[in-house]
């Protein structure tokens, strides 16, 4: 009897090690005689065979398993399915096979509360992350559950993977996050209490690109935590101190990201780039005011941007902005026709704060005619050197609509500038307040984050 059973645990190591190795010529008889050993777990995790090929990417073992087993949500020990294991240790190929076998995106682990979401913004792995917003977005769960609500999901801390995607300084995850709804004054306080922020996460984990993403989007800097700390207080406490200063309530407010382009969801990604990177660099600029005095530096502009910029006003054929008298017109207004730069485009849309519970974004004005603008059209940049002489051709363009306004886009990407007229020139826009909060908003790895930021959450 004894030898029977260390014959049969035998069996099973032997089968676990295949599918950890990706040996498929070993895992496949097994399965084909004893079916039941999908059923079989391993270790104190109690692992299954799919857990197993999905920690470890092995996509052929994993696709053979998934084809004889009627289950693809199997449970190990801590309530984790596959998905969170292959999105935990960014297994992009086992993620789309999963989810593509019918894997449930919305489960929870036992531990904290989490689901495959939590888990690749924790881990910043963004290509699992975006596999995983993008089927929510396109799978009955969107009309059941609401897209919305998946993103914003809170664990048992309540944390949202924005939260946890700003602590560990994924810039890219939170940008992903941001860009699909997730809220940036959302807080792990619930039935209306008080709790941290993702900037109060960003702030300790002391990731300056994370807190300028924040900010960018309209997080509070005066929002104070369930112990009354706002997020200057909390980068102080960790000695971030470049964080610290872009945080401080008495610096400057950064540029916010406009409300009347802010939810355009089918702007075009070229004029959305253009846009973004306009307002970075403003808010870059006066990053470099606030810390001057600091032996911090902000990372340099590559060589080949700059290179870009150079030649973009040297030998351009495109008037200079009439407004800042610095940058190139890359933005055109219609119907009107007048042109500007982006930045300008940008402090246009920035110049007023309005409520974003009780106000409508309103469309602004052309700031030479005064006729509302319903469209804007990014112009390409032609070239007086182009070979053989020929006339530049005209920009194509993309129409893309909003609830009350259509706005057209063109393709083309503009050349990189080299300064910011936020910040410099005479543009009649120097010295405008930003926009301030984007509004209180109310908002789930096995990594442990603390809640309101007090003590060190190590990875596992």
């Amino acid at each position: 009897m004894g030898q029977k059973l260390s014959c049969r645990q035998s069996h099973e190591t032997a089968f676990f090690s295949a599918v950890q190795n990706g040996d498929l010529e070993t895992v496949q008889p097994i399965v084909e005689a004893d079916p039941t050993v999908l059923e079989k777990t391993a270790g104190s995790a109690r692992l299954s065979a799919l857990h197993v090929a999905a920690v470890y990417g092995q996509i052929e073992v994993l696709s053979f398993l998934l084809d004889r087993c009627t289950n693809s949500d199997l449970l190990n020990r801590h309530r984790q399915t596959p998905l969170m294991l292959a999105a935990m240790h960014g297994k992009i190929c086992c993620v789309r096979k999963l989810i593509e076998s019918g894997a449930y995106i919305l489960m929870f682990d036992s531990l904290q509360g989490r689901t495959c979401l939590h888990y690749a913004a924790y881990y910043g792995h963004f290509d699992c992350l975006q596999a995983l917003l993008s089927t929510a977005r396109s799978s009955s769960l969107a009309n059941s559950w609401g897209f919305a609500r998946f993103v914003n999901i809170r664990d048992e801390s309540g944390a949202t993977p924005l939260h946890l995607a700003a602590c560990e300084g994924w810039t890219d995850c939170v940008h992903a996050l941001l860009d699909n709804g997730a809220l940036v004054c959302a807080s792990t306080g619930g039935n209306g209490y008080p709790g941290s922020t993702p900037l109060h996460f960003a702030a300790r984990g002391g990731s300056l690109a994370c807190v300028r993403e924040l900010l960018a989007w309209g997080a509070d800097r005066l929002q104070p935590d369930s112990y009354g700390r706002v997020p200057y207080l909390i980068a102080l406490k960790h000695r971030h101190e470049a964080c610290a200063a872009l945080l401080n309530p008495a610096s400057p407010e950064p540029l916010v990201w406009p409300m009347p382009l802010r939810f355009i969801n089918d702007l075009n990604p070229e004029a959305k780039e253009l846009l973004e990177k306009a307002l970075m660099e403003a808010n870059i600029a006066r990053e470099k005011a606030i810390l001057k005095e600091k032996v911090y530096t902000l990372p340099p502009i590559s060589d080949s941007e700059d290179k870009t910029g150079d030649n973009a006003s040297e030998a351009s054929e495109v008037e200079l902005c009439c407004i800042c008298f610095d940058q190139l017109c890359t933005i055109e207004i219609k119907e009107c026709g007048h042109r500007m730069c982006a930045h300008c485009t940008l402090a246009l849309c920035c110049h007023k704060k309005p409520n974003p519970l009780t106000a409508r974004p309103i469309a602004p004005v052309c700031p030479f005619c005064r006729s509302n603008i319903t469209q804007l059209v990014a112009a390409k940049v032609t070239n007086n050197d182009s070979e053989g002489g020929t006339s530049p051709s005209k920009p194509s363009f993309t129409k893309i609509s909003n609830n009350e306004t259509e706005t057209e886009i063109s393709l083309s990407k503009p050349n990189k500038s080299r300064k910011s007229n936020f910040s410099e020139g005479s543009s009649s826009f120097k010295g405008l307040s930003a926009i301030s909060s984007f509004g209180k908003m109310a908002s789930r790895s096995s990594g442990k984050v603390p809640v309101d930021c007090n003590e060190g959450g190590n990875k596992p």
